[in-house]
């Protein structure tokens, strides 16, 4: 419902989506006084950020989710995700080196024990899987770049020559004696923190030797991938080194941190690879003086260029923002739920983008843009994706959360200044303010509550009053 007098002439296009009325548009004139107070105002503010890319992931499971819709419906979701015209616009893409809780198994470029000098590493799964799902991308955005980060190295370069951390008689086969490695008798627990009790141990063999095999692995990695036309712009040490998993996974120790990423990986990607940039990620802890400690060390400055957020890290990028101001920060992975692909998991994402984007995230990567039926993992997890297939029927659902995604990706390009926010001060109604590189204003408002919100922003000299509907996702674009 419009508030506004029709009066002054600046005309917004409102595109608002409900749980049973999705991307639905309408036409709103700005008025010269508020209705109510204004949550935000745009007067020529400097920007938070310029955004760079919107991304997703590329997993063995979504590769084989796309197989089981025919060839026509395979190409419309492929022209949807990462067409410059398409609704999502995807720029960007993110792989796991080595396999991850949704590849189909296990697997890495070189399960070979002791072979330090690589002479069997390959890429050979990824050429069936992971490579034929990229390139089929390329097609369709032949510009996407892409970056990397592994979930387990090589089982034989773990201290449990496994590519778990723990073990899960269900999912996997590590010797549950070894469970002992994590925390070696210590006892200290904190409730309110994630991990609740952090490793002791490095998972990484801490030998200069495996140091020094793992760091040319990145490098052999990335010039594989650029041989098949696939350029890697972009590298994280780990994924998740905070989650003690039944999947692949590895935990490392600060120590382990500093020393992996400053005294091998870097010298090695600058060398071989100048132009990509090292990211510390992806961390997924709101342990503030664990990363706090990774960072203070003055070689890790000369290492990285940015910092990597996802899941309970977001809490801490505010604070790691403030202190370490000089680096770039990205979004690594969308939150993915637990496989129930309804209205909820759409708002929670759209209050996310709100968080990362208005905390200075520079580009945001979502998890599986496609999976089948009820999203398990290998490994027994059940997660959300924007596209849902039905294998029994071969059918496909656009999602709420696809609809949530398309609020922002549809609207607001790569070089768009995001402008104001009110981030974490609302997870019941996030706004932000945002220009496009064309110098229109973009407009994003949530509702989540079970009643119409009355919604006023200050833009320069006038106002955009408008009432949004009970749970309801909103994007204001200047015409």
């Amino acid at each position: 419902m419009l508030l506004a007098s029709s009066s002054f002439a600046q005309a917004f296009v409102w595109t608002s989506t409900t749980e049973q009325s999705p991307w639905k548009q309408s036409k709103v004139i700005l008025s010269k006084a508020p209705f109510i107070a204004p949550v935000l105002t745009f007067a020529g503010n400097e920007p938070i950020v310029t955004f760079k890319a919107w991304g997703t992931c590329f997993n063995e499971l979504g590769w084989d989710a796309i197989q089981l819709v025919p060839k026509e419906q395979q190409d419309a979701i492929f022209e949807k995700l990462f067409s410059a015209n398409g609704d999502l616009r995807f720029t960007m893409g993110r792989f796991s080196m080595n396999a991850n809780d949704y590849a189909r198994d296990w697997y890495s470029s070189d399960e070979v024990a002791g072979d330090f000098e690589l002479k069997y590493f390959n890429i050979e799964r990824d050429k069936t899987t992971l490579i034929p799902y990229i390139k089929t991308s390329q097609k369709y955005n032949p510009d996407l770049k892409f970056w990397i980060s592994p979930w387990s190295p090589p089982s034989w370069m773990k201290i449990n020559n496994y590519y778990s951390v723990v073990s899960n008689k269900e999912y996997n086969n590590l010797d549950p004696r070894l469970d002992y490695l994590l925390f070696e008798g210590t006892n200290q627990v904190n409730e309110d923190l994630f991990p609740k009790r952090l490793a002791v141990n490095d998972y990484f063999i801490q030998d200069p030797r495996y140091l020094k095999t793992y760091a040319n692995y990145f490098s052999k990695f990335i010039d594989a991938y650029k041989n098949e036309g696939i350029p890697i712009n972009m590298v994280m040490f780990q994924n998740k080194a905070w989650s003690y998993t039944p999947y692949p996974g590895c935990a490392w120790t600060p120590e382990g941190i500093v020393r992996f990423n400053a005294e091998y990986l870097a010298p090695v990607i600058n060398q071989e690879h100048p132009d990509v940039d090292i990211y510390l990620g992806t961390i997924n802890t709101n342990r503030f003086d664990v990363i706090d400690e990774v960072l203070s060390d003055p070689l890790m400055s000369q290492s990285i260029k940015g910092l990597g957020f996802q899941w309970e890290g977001g809490q801490i990028l505010p604070e790691l923002r403030e202190k370490y101001p000089n680096y770039k920060h990205v979004q690594t992975e969308s939150e993915c739920g637990w496989g129930s692909f309804d209205w909820s998991a759409a708002e929670h994402t759209f209050q996310l983008i709100n968080h990362y984007l208005g905390n200075g995230c520079e580009q945001y990567t979502f998890w599986n843009a496609i999976l089948a039926d009820n999203g398990v993992s290998g490994w027994g997890w059940k997660q959300n994706a924007l596209i849902q297939v039905d294998s029994k029927n071969n059918t496909v659902t656009y999602t709420p959360e696809y609809y949530a995604v398309k609020h922002y990706t549809h609207f607001i390009s790569p070089g768009s200044k995001i402008i104001a926010s009110t981030n974490d001060q609302s997870k019941k109604n996030p706004v932000m303010i945002a220009k496009n590189p064309q110098g229109k204003l973009i407009v994003l408002a949530g509702n989540f509550s079970d009643t119409i919100q009355d919604l006023s922003l200050k833009l320069d000299k006038n106002y955009l009053d408008v009432q949004l509907a009970a749970h309801s996702l909103n994007t204001f674009e200047m015409k």
